[in-house]
C-alpha cells in the first residue's frame, strides 16, 4: 500500500431477524440472525448472515490462488466491529483493548490482530462457548496484556485441529479465515453464466463508485475520504449481504501470510482496503499483511461464527444486482491522516 509514511513490504442468540437490503441481479436466499452479548448497559447486538453453498469451487484468478473454497456453511457478521462494541466489551470483560476514537458507530481501528482475538474470545466465553484463541494470561490475571501473542493449540487439547493451530474448533465465534472472508465478499452462487466470483465485494467486476457514506448498491467507501463511514453506511452489499468488505477499513483475517497458521508471531493477512485507499486495494486480487501486534489506524475487523444458532433463524430472500500483494501496509505503526 502506498500510503504516506508507511514502510513498504513486508449472550447467546436472542432472535432471528430479517436483513433489509437494497436492490443490487439474481435472487439469493440467505439466513440472517442477531446475536446479543454483554450485560446491562454494556449489552450490544451483532448481526450475521449465513454463508451457505458449502463445497463451492475456489477462485483461481484472485490472490491467493486458489481462494474462497469452504466446505461448510458458516455465518459472517453483516458489519465491521464498531467502536461501541469494543467499549462495551472492555467494560464488561476488562479486556483493555485500545483503538482510535471517531464515534460509537465507526469501525474500531488501530485494533491489533491480538486484540481482535481477545474480543472474539470474550464473545465466546461470555455466551457459554469456549475461547477460539489460546492466550497464556487471561483478563484480570497478573501480567495480562491485550496485545500479547497467542499460543498454538496442541494435540490432546479439546478443539485441537491439526490443519489450523490458531483456532479451537469448538469455538462458536472466530476471526474469519481468508477463505471464509473471500467467499463472503466475492462469491455468488447466482452469477450470470454459473456460480463464481466477482472482482469486487459489490457483486460486480466493475469498480464500485467511491462515496463518503451510504448504502447504494455498487458503492464503497474509499478513495481518500476524510474518514470511515458508520459501519451501517459503508456502501453497497456483497451477494451474501455483508457490508463494507470493500473499503471503509482493512479487515484482519485469522490466516497468516503463508496460510499455515503454525507460528503464533507470524504476519496475518488483511483484506478489503479502506476509506483512504485507491480502488486496486479493494479487489479480490489484492491482499496485505502485518504482524499480530500491529495497531494500524486504517485496519479493523469483523467476526465469523459457526452456523449453529440457539433459535430458529429467519430466512429472507433479497434481490442483488447484478501477487501476493506487494505487502506494503503494515510493517510499522506510523499513522496516516484520519
Amino acid at each position: 500500500m502506498k500510503h504516506p509514511n508507511i514502510t513498504s513490504l513486508g449472550l447467546a442468540v436472542l432472535a432471528g431477524a430479517s436483513l433489509v437490503t437494497p436492490a443490487l441481479a439474481g435472487i439469493i436466499t440467505t439466513t440472517t440472525t442477531t446475536d446479543t452479548f454483554g450485560t446491562g448497559g454494556n449489552a450490544f447486538m451483532m448481526n450475521f448472515v449465513t454463508i451457505g453453498n458449502p463445497g463451492n469451487a475456489p477462485d483461481t484468478t484472485g490472490v491467493p490462488n486458489p481462494a474462497g473454497a469452504v466446505a461448510y456453511s458458516y455465518r459472517m457478521s453483516t458489519y465491521e466491529v464498531s467502536e461501541s462494541m469494543i467499549n462495551k466489551a472492555n467494560a464488561d470483560g476488562g479486556l483493555g483493548i485500545t483503538k482510535d476514537i471517531r464515534g460509537d458507530n465507526k469501525p474500531a481501528t488501530s485494533v491489533s490482530w491480538n486484540e481482535a482475538a481477545r474480543f472474539v474470545n470474550w464473545l465466546n466465553v461470555s455466551s457459554g462457548s469456549v475461547a477460539a484463541y489460546k492466550f497464556s494470561i487471561q483478563p484480570g490475571e497478573a501480567g495480562y496484556g491485550a496485545n500479547a501473542n497467542i499460543a498454538l493449540w496442541t494435540s490432546g487439547e479439546a478443539g485441537y485441529n491439526a490443519d489450523n493451530l490458531f483456532r479451537n474448533s469448538n469455538a462458536k465465534y472466530f476471526l474469519p479465515s481468508e477463505n471464509e472472508w473471500f467467499k463472503a465478499a466475492y462469491y455468488d452462487s447466482n452469477k450470470t453464466g454459473g456460480a463464481g466470483y466477482w472482482d469486487y465485494a459489490t457483486g460486480s467486476d466493475t469498480a464500485p463508485s467511491a462515496v463518503a457514506s451510504g448504502t447504494a448498491s455498487g458503492t464503497n467507501v474509499y478513495n481518500r475520504q476524510s474518514g470511515p463511514a458508520d459501519i451501517t453506511s459503508a456502501g453497497g452489499l456483497s451477494p451474501y449481504g455483508t457490508m463494507g468488505q470493500g473499503g471503509n477499513a482493512w479487515e484482519w483475517m485469522e490466516t497468516n501470510l503463508s496460510g499455515t497458521n503454525d507460528a503464533s508471531g507470524s504476519s496475518r493477512v488483511a483484506r478489503g482496503g479502506s476509506w483512504y485507499d485507491v480502488v486496486n486495494f479493494l479487489a479480490s486480487s489484492y491482499r496485505d499483511y502485518g504482524g499480530p501486534s500491529l495497531e494500524y489506524n486504517l485496519a479493523g475487523f469483523r467476526v465469523a461464527s459457526s452456523e449453529l444458532a440457539a433459535v430458529p433463524e429467519v430466512t429472507s430472500s433479497f434481490t442483488l444486482l447484478g501477487l501476493i500483494s506487494s505487502g506494503l501496509m503494515l510493517r510499522r505503526r506510523t499513522k496516516n491522516p484520519r
